[in-house]
């Protein structure tokens, strides 16, 4: 049976579309069939993995409203054991369009159900918002990945999240759970990081998970090339952060003994020579960068630095 996981936060801009694009790329990597649910009107997650923003297809809008099944809303992507079920504006309607029918909650859940058996993972990017098609894929999910930033308005904004997830296990779905809290955009360098990583950890406990995604140009670049990063740059800090969340992911389910990542790539290491050559060049820039009186302390003592080295 596939684990469905909603990727969710209500707070936008915190890499809820990153996570969910990376996550599956990563797992569908280690020959896992993955499915990604783009479950946003802005549709970024589509765009993201390769596919153009075409309203005329089937969709995510379409198995909502019941004029398409699932497995024919499916498309291909470019990696073999990755499919996904896109996305287009026209999604924002359905909070609209759903509000009178009965059994509203469960339209997403009942249309993934036939899916179940074919995919091991089924990731749904949830929009940035509490409406109607979070509620959906809050309902039809096993877990939610909390993606947050290490911010102190984060902590602040996740409890609605966690009171909306109480209130949907006591009226729909009593077997959610929270599959873990991720920290995206991370700087580890900063106080406040870590200040609000211990708040976290107090919290959550275990459900704080181990890896962290780093703030990376080759992640906010991939997008743009219609690209995950595994794809678009397998040796960025931002790849390697995924692949080792999709571990933890696989490592917590017990499926590590059946997959296999690919090996990365091996950074090739500089000659001695040349590695040292960049260090004093490195150190000569610094010293012509200090400031004026440490320039001044440095030409003063010249000859004793001579000497010493």
């Amino acid at each position: 049976m596939a684990r469905i996981i909603a990727v969710a936060n209500q707070k936008g801009g915190v890499g809820k579309t990153t996570t969910a694009i990376n996550l599956s790329a990563s797992l569908a990597s280690a020959r896992l069939n993955t499915l990604l649910v783009d479950c946003d009107p802005q549709s970024n997650a589509t765009s993201g993995i390769g596919l153009g923003k075409d309203p005329l297809r089937n969709s995510t809008y379409k198995l909502l409203l019941g004029e398409c099944d699932a497995n024919s809303a499916l498309q291909k992507t470019c990696l073999e054991h990755l499919s996904v079920i896109p996305a287009d504006n026209n999604l924002v309607g359905v909070n609209f369009e759903l509000i009178d029918i009965e059994g509203r909650e469960f339209k997403l859940r009942n249309g993934l159900a036939p899916l179940s058996e074919r995919f091991k993972f089924i990731l749904i990017d949830c929009p940035p918002a509490l409406d109607l098609l979070t509620l959906n894929a809050l309902v039809a999910a096993d877990s939610v990945l909390i993606i947050m930033q290490a911010e102190y308005f984060a902590l602040e904004g996740i409890s609605a999240l966690l009171n909306t997830i109480e209130r949907i296990r006591a009226a729909f779905n009593p077997a959610l759970e929270i599959e873990g809290v991720l920290l995206a955009m991370f700087e580890n360098r900063t106080n406040l990081s870590q200040q609000v990583t211990a708040e976290l950890k107090k919290f959550f406990g275990d459900k704080l998970l181990t890896t962290a995604i780093p703030r990376n140009v080759r992640l906010a670049e991939a997008p743009s090339h219609g690209k995950p990063v595994l794809l678009y740059d397998p040796k960025s800090r931002g790849a390697e952060s995924y692949i080792q969340l999709a571990k933890e992911i696989i490592q917590k389910h017990n499926l590590s003994g059946s997959v296999a990542f690919p090996e990365a790539a091996q950074k090739e290491e500089k000659p001695v020579e040349e590695a040292r050559e960049e260090k004093k060049e490195g150190e000569e820039r610094k010293a012509a960068n200090a400031p004026r009186g440490w320039r001044r302390w440095r030409e003063r003592n010249k000859l004793i630095t001579i000497d010493l080295t």
